[in-house]
C-alpha cells in the first residue's frame, strides 16, 4: 500500500469553492482531488504530449493534441509489433508523439496495461447491456449493393 505524506498548500479562496464542487461531484474528499490535480500536474511536466482528461473510466493519460488515451496509443503501436514509425505514421502523428506514449508507459505500465485489459474484457454482451438496442453490422439486413 503506497504510503502519502501531509502537506500545507496555500489556495486562493475561489479554487478552494471549484475544488470542493469537483470532490462533490465525484464523491470524494477535496484532499483527494487536490492530490490527484497536483499529481497529474507534476506527471504534465515531466512528460511531453501528456495530458489528463474526464472520461466514462475516470481520468486518463491522453496524447496531447489528439483524441486517444494513452493506452489507445499503445494498443496501436502494439498492433505494428511496437514499430514506432509505422504506428505514427497509421495515426497521422509525428513520431515524438508516439515515443511519449512510450515513454509514459514505461513509468506507468501497471496504469496503461489495466486500461488494455478492462478495454479487452469488454465484449457484445456488456455493450449491449450499456447500449440497449445496438446492432452487431454483420447483423443489420443491408441492400445487397452495400454489403
Amino acid at each position: 500500500m503506497a504510503t502519502t505524506t501531509v502537506i500545507s498548500l496555500r489556495i486562493d479562496p475561489s479554487e478552494i469553492d471549484k475544488l470542493k464542487q469537483l470532490a462533490r461531484r465525484t464523491g470524494r474528499t477535496p484532499s483527494d482531488v487536490g492530490a490527484e490535480f497536483l499529481s497529474e500536474s507534476i506527471r504534465r511536466s515531466d512528460f511531453a504530449f501528456i495530458e489528463f482528461r474526464d472520461s466514462s473510466c475516470g481520468r486518463q493519460a491522453y496524447i496531447q493534441g489528439t483524441r486517444l488515451a494513452v493506452w489507445q496509443a499503445i494498443t496501436v503501436l502494439r498492433s505494428y509489433d511496437g514499430n514506432v514509425v509505422n504506428a505514427a505514421a497509421h495515426l497521422k502523428w509525428p513520431e515524438a508523439k508516439m515515443h511519449a506514449a512510450v515513454v509514459y508507459t514505461k513509468s506507468f505500465p501497471s496504469e496503461i496495461d489495466d486500461a488494455i485489459k478492462e478495454n479487452e474484457s469488454v465484449d457484445f454482451e456488456t455493450l449491449s447491456r450499456l447500449l440497449p438496442g445496438i446492432q452487431r453490422f454483420q447483423d443489420l439486413d443491408l441492400p445487397k449493393s452495400q454489403k
